[in-house]
């Protein structure tokens, strides 16, 4: 399975490519959105994770490219600092598929990757 992770934050996105690499997770790495747009077409990947706060394109505009630009219906899952209520909120009404509070347990975030994997083979 081919995971994009997209996450301005160098050394959460090293410490994630490698957990999931070391659960047999194929990953992609974009540093920010704009990143992110471009690997989505070049590399397919089967689910996205994205940060909400990143440079050029935000974890929220990039849900909104895949849903409305992409017609796409791949799972999102996003990952934010922040605890704010609205954020989530409008993560969830433009489309996410899950959302996750930073810090978290790297554990958690796998289990919820194979929930939806899962989910996708039914």
């Amino acid at each position: 399975m081919k995971i994009l992770i997209c996450e301005d934050e160098e050394i959460m996105l090293t410490a994630l490519e490698f957990r999931l690499q070391r659960q047999g997770f194929e990953v992609i790495k974009a540093e920010d959105g704009k990143q992110a747009i471009e690997k989505i077409q070049t590399e397919s990947p089967e689910l996205v994770i994205a940060d909400v706060m990143m440079p050029y394109v935000t974890g929220l505009e990039l849900i909104a490219h895949i849903r409305n630009s992409l017609k796409s219906s791949m799972p999102v899952i996003v990952i934010s600092a922040l605890e704010q209520d609205e954020v989530v909120l409008e993560a969830f009404k433009i489309g996410a598929t899950d959302f996750i509070t930073k810090p978290f347990r790297p554990n958690e975030l796998i289990l919820r990757i194979r929930k939806i994997f899962q989910e996708m083979e039914n």
